[in-house]
C-alpha cells in the first residue's frame, strides 16, 4: 500500500538549513518506500489566515489537496525566539480536522536544540487531532553540512531515523484510523469523521 509523506518547509530564507534537512528526510523516505512531496512556503503566496475570508483561493486549494493526499507530514521550521516561523504558524492556522489520523515529524533549524519551537508545532498539531513523533531533528546551521552540501554523519543518521520512524509508525496509525473509519466502530475517536 503506498504511503504519502508531505514535507512542509516553513522558512522564507532561500538557503534554509531546515529546508535542506527536510529534503534529506524526504529522499530517505523514498528509499524506505514512501512517496514524498515537498511544499515550500517560501514559494507559495499563502495569505495571512483570516477566518472571514472565503477559502476559494487557488493556492489554498493546492495546499489543502496536498494535506489531504498526505498520510503523514514532516514540518520544518526555523527557531524564531523559541517558536516556529510565522509562515509555519500561518500554514497551521488554515488546518484543523485534516490532521486527524496522521503522524507528524519535526525538523528545526536552531542555534540551540529547537526544543521549544518543536514543542510549539507539536501543540498546534495536537490541537488539530494529529499525532506526533516524540522527537525531532535539530539542525545547527552550516556546521551540519560539508562544503558540497552533504550532511555530516550525525545529521545523516538522525534524518534516516526520522524518515524510517515516520513511515513505520505513520502506516500503523493511518491504517488503524482508516480501518476504524470503515468498520463502523462507535467507541473510537475516528467515528466523528464518518
Amino acid at each position: 500500500m503506498p504511503f504519502n509523506l508531505l514535507g512542509i518547509s516553513g522558512s522564507l530564507r532561500e538557503a534554509s538549513f531546515g529546508a535542506q534537512a527536510l529534503r534529506l528526510v524526504l529522499a530517505a523516505a523514498a528509499e524506505f518506500g514512501a512517496t514524498p512531496r515537498m511544499l515550500d512556503l517560501r514559494l507559495v503566496a499563502l495569505p495571512l489566515y483570516n477566518p472571514d475570508r472565503p477559502d476559494d483561493d487557488p493556492q489554498l486549494q493546492e495546499i489543502n489537496e496536498a494535506v489531504g493526499w498526505a498520510d503523514a507530514l514532516v514540518l520544518a521550521s526555523p527557531d524564531y525566539h523559541g517558536s516556529m516561523s510565522g509562515a509555519m504558524k500561518n500554514f497551521l492556522d488554515y488546518h484543523w480536522e485534516q490532521f486527524a489520523g496522521k503522524l507528524f515529524g519535526y525538523v528545526c533549524a536552531s542555534h540551540e536544540k529547537g526544543l521549544t519551537a518543536m514543542d510549539q508545532m507539536r501543540t498546534a498539531v495536537r490541537q488539530c487531532y494529529g499525532w506526533s513523533l516524540p522527537y525531532g531533528v535539530s539542525v545547527h546551521g552550516e556546521e551540519e553540512f560539508d562544503a558540497a552540501g552533504a550532511p555530516g554523519r550525525r545529521l545523516a543518521g538522525r534524518v534516516r531515523m526520522l524518515a524510517r520512524d515516520i513511515i513505520v509508525y505513520g502506516q500503523l496509525l493511518r491504517g488503524q484510523f482508516n480501518a476504524d473509519l470503515s468498520a463502523g466502530v462507535a467507541d473510537t475517536f475516528s467515528a466523528r469523521y464518518r
